[in-house]
């Protein structure tokens, strides 16, 4: 067997810090009252998290990139039916990357939709006085009637494929996130390449997430509301 780096530590962060993001968000949604003001920057938070994912699956390590976790509808096809590939059981496998996709598109409408909803009580997105009302009442409703249980779904059924690796596959998920890398055999890593994690590549990425920090503070503002 050889070790080879998957996952660089810009994802590995990315991935934990929007998992207990997500967390938060739900269990702040839920108590409601005051944690709200919480629910309202982890929802900055997590924004911010998927802007630099969006970048950093661009300029990312080679497993982290969209271009890794792009496949066709006949490769999903072929993987269902027991003829995957080697790369497959590297980084995201084409079933693992409809996940990613899912989790990704609906995390991003969920925060998008929260900053433009009202609760009218005493708490409403930062947004909400740059559309109408109608906007802002769809918002509400999706992000509240919705996106959150959208969101749950997702938590859970990701979770259950964690177990499900580990239980029935004897692969472990959590372990290659948490360390970065896998052992693979020495015939298959000649055609594997590794995931670039250096130092250069995480101060790329800790520029990319202040800007995308910025970003977010600004958008933010527009609806001349402190961020924070």
């Amino acid at each position: 067997m050889h070790t080879i780096r998957v996952w660089d530590l810009p994802t590995r962060l990315f991935h934990w810090a929007l998992a207990l993001c997500v967390v938060g968000l739900l269990a702040t949604g839920n108590i409601g009252g005051n944690w709200m003001n919480w629910h309202l920057r982890l929802g900055y938070a997590v924004l911010t998290l998927l802007l630099f994912r969006f970048v950093w699956g661009l300029v990312g390590g080679h497993w982290s990139r969209f271009s890794s976790f792009l496949f066709a509808p006949n490769t999903l096809w072929r993987y269902l039916r027991g003829q995957s590939l080697p790369e497959h059981s590297v980084g995201h496998s084409p079933l693992g990357a409809l996940s990613v996709w899912a989790l990704l598109i609906i995390l991003l409408a969920q925060v998008g939709s929260g900053l433009f909803s009202d609760d009218e009580i005493a708490f409403f997105g930062p947004l909400v006085s740059l559309v109408s009302s109608d906007v802002v009442g769809q918002s509400t409703s999706y992000h509240k009637n919705i996106g959150k249980f959208l969101v749950l779904g997702l938590v859970v059924l990701h979770l259950a494929a964690i177990l499900f690796y580990k239980l029935v596959k004897k692969v472990s998920l959590v372990q290659p996130m948490v360390l970065g890398d896998k052992q693979l055999p020495h015939t298959l890593t000649a055609a594997i390449p590794s995931a670039q994690d250096t130092w250069r590549t995480r101060l790329l990425a800790l520029v990319v997430l202040g800007i995308c920090a910025a970003v977010v503070y600004r958008v933010v503002a527009l609806g001349n509301t402190p961020a924070f």
